[in-house]
């Protein structure tokens, strides 16, 4: 069985990494459900296959996270007792303010200042 996270994660981060590290900690396996979003150079611009090559780098000497590719999604739907919990983590503001638009231009900015 295994808790499940669904995200873009453009890019993969340490709140991403908080939220899969805390449910290992809790004994889970972890299923990383990789939005294949398409591109684009201000939302949306790291390759799926780079985006998954990262969080795979990052759990490499574990086999209890599994990453798959899905479509991008607009919702996710559940009927009622359907056998599995929905929850939400949360963690300290350090982490729960980690912004993925940020990161992004903060990369830029360095990119530019380097070029």
């Amino acid at each position: 069985m295994y808790s499940l996270l669904i995200g873009r994660f453009q890019p993969f981060h340490k709140g991403h990494k908080a939220i899969i590290d805390k449910l290992l900690d809790e004994g889970k396996n972890v299923c990383v459900a990789v939005m294949d979003t398409a591109y684009d150079p201000d939302r949306n611009p790291y390759l799926l296959m780079d985006r998954m090559r990262w969080i795979a780098e990052t759990y490499v000497s574990t086999d209890r996270v599994k990453i798959i590719s899905i479509p991008q999604i607009n919702e996710a739907v559940y009927g009622r007792d359907v056998g599995y919990d929905i929850r939400e983590v949360r963690f300290e503001s350090d982490i729960e303010e980690i912004s993925g638009t940020k990161i992004r231009e903060e990369e830029e900015s360095w990119k530019s200042s380097v070029q």
